[in-house]
């Protein structure tokens, strides 16, 4: 294999790199900058106890930043590609900026004090300022083609949210879980960082296009499947695929509702908006076949294992829980299998399916934990038993949880059951035209594990809507903006599920664009 001059290599970089202008290069991390500088904001309010008391000062503050931030997603710059992939914009990472954006401030208003984390006094200014860190990293991520950046902006996210697992509670309850969720972190890092290491010195370079052109005009190095098979471990756990799942519960059932629900939303979107970029635009040469009696090396069979793993270990693990956050972390287990389902046809209606429903599961999964947030804070658990009677003491919190809950088990005709069609007809889509789809048997199981999810959500609306509430029952109530904020994710669900078109077309658009 002709290998390029690292010299040259070298000399070219640098010339870019000083060539570049630096206001360009400012306006294209507009959104970034104002999260920081915001972020820094509210640790000087921490440092200086404006937190306590100070509740809708850090509030506005945090609002404020993500405002600008979007402003900066919106109005900036529409595209370009500065520092050899380092810092990317086009059309689908300003649409995925400004889905986190909008996550985060979901989040945001859930920690508002009278909330879970708000009980934690003093702590408010610092608990947003991670927030913010962890949507740097998302940011980050999202906004970037170069290996070495997304490690960084990866390990920047999980620093942040290592912390908030611990501070944005009452002190000792999550330490357990935390802890767990850093040692299984660090690992899944070494492993990430090994990956790209190999995959380097496979292919020369950290920039996805060049890897994705290097790839196709030379054999494939021997290195290269063990670099790639070593990513792939790391992203498992982001998205929490078996087996790379065993921190997602307990963290899930440890930390504050609002922690857990960006997690479980904000942190998965941007998980499976770069590992689709990643595998999909820079090693779709090599994705080699999943298909059923044709199987062919390359990460595809991989992703097919992880995806049926996820799916029948998540949802039949769900059926036993009696902790609905615990639940709620299961279901998403299984979910991560149904989005990798369709990953693994590698091609650009898979990724439109997959970013697609990425977004649904994000938005469900934040109004799911958002009332579970709610009841834990009424009547001090989450229980299944918790819930019963829901419908008559809070019947808007009971209607989004519904709605979350439906959308998420894929009935027809919410915005769920779309999503989920999308994936299967792109995984279907994948194969030799003309046969019988070789991933059936993957899509086969994914209708059987739906099937599944569809009855353990209808055992909890069952408490829900149908079982009496207990006579010592505390009354459930959230703070305005949590119920805000509840509220607009189920007329989300809803809009979406009229209009999928508001999501889809701007996607498609941008895929265009990519490939």
């Amino acid at each position: 294999m002709d290998r390029p001059d690292p010299g040259s290599h070298e000399q070219r970089s640098h010339a870019r790199v000083t060539a570049v202008n630096y206001l360009e290069l400012i306006s294209h991390v507009l959104p970034e900058i104002a999260v920081l500088v915001t972020a820094l904001v509210l640790i000087g309010m921490g440092c200086a106890g404006g937190s306590r008391g100070g509740g809708k000062a850090v509030l506005a503050v945090t609002a404020a930043g993500l405002g600008l931030a979007l402003a900066a997603v919106v109005f900036g710059p529409e595209s370009g590609r500065l520092l050899e992939g380092m810092i990317v914009v086009d059309a689908l990472t300003r649409l995925f900026k400004a889905v986190l954006l909008a996550l985060t401030l979901g989040t945001a208003l859930f920690l508002f004090p009278g909330g879970e984390a708000g009980g934690n006094e003093g702590r408010g200014a610092e608990n947003s300022a991670l927030l913010l860190l962890a949507l740097l990293g998302l940011l980050v991520v999202v906004g970037t083609e170069n290996l070495l950046l997304l490690f960084v902006g990866l390990e920047l996210a999980s620093l942040a949210l290592y912390l908030m697992v611990v501070f944005a509670a009452p002190a000792g309850r999550p330490a357990e879980a935390a802890l767990r969720y850093f040692f299984f972190g660090s690992v899944a890092a070494a492993f990430l960082l090994f990956g790209f290491s190999f995959i380097y010195g496979a292919t020369g370079s950290i920039d996805l296009r060049v890897i994705a052109k290097v790839l196709a005009a030379h054999p494939v190095e021997p290195i290269l499947p063990l670099g790639v098979g070593l990513a792939l471990v790391g992203f498992g756990f982001k998205v929490a695929a078996v087996p790379f799942h065993l921190w997602a519960p307990d963290v899930y059932q440890s930390a504050p509702a609002p922690a857990a629900g960006f997690i479980a939303s904000a942190s998965k979107v941007a998980g499976f908006f770069i590992v689709a970029k990643v595998l999909v635009l820079g090693f779709g040469v090599v994705e080699g076949s999943a298909d059923w009696g044709a199987f062919a090396m390359g990460w595809a069979p991989l992703v097919a294992v992880l995806a049926a793993l996820s799916m029948v270990v998540g949802n039949l693990a769900a059926l036993a829980q009696q902790s609905v956050r615990r639940l709620l972390a299961y279901s998403g287990i299984g979910h991560s299998g149904f989005i990798l389902t369709a990953l693994v046809a590698a091609n650009a209606e898979a990724v439109r399916a997959v970013l697609f429903y990425s977004v649904i599961y994000g938005v469900a999964s934040l109004a799911a934990f958002g009332v579970a947030g709610c009841v834990l804070r009424a009547r001090g658990a989450d229980r299944l038993e918790d819930f019963a009677g829901l419908g008559r003491t809070a019947p808007a919190a009971a209607g989004v949880l519904a709605l979350a809950l439906l959308s998420l088990a894929g009935l027809p005709p919410l915005v769920g059951f779309f999503g989920k069609f999308q994936l299967f007809a792109a995984a279907l889509s994948g194969g030799t035209p003309g046969t019988v789809p070789g991933l059936l048997w993957l899509v086969a199981l994914a209708l059987l594990m739906s099937a599944v999810s569809l009855y353990y959500y209808l055992r909890v609306l069952k408490q829900v809507f149908f079982a009496p509430a207990p006579a010592d029952a505390a009354p459930t109530r959230d703070t305005s903006a949590g119920t805000a904020v509840c509220l607009v994710c189920g007329s989300v669900l809803v809009l979406l599920g009229l209009f999928p078109s508001l999501v889809l077309q701007p996607l498609q658009r941008a895929l265009v664009q990519l490939f």
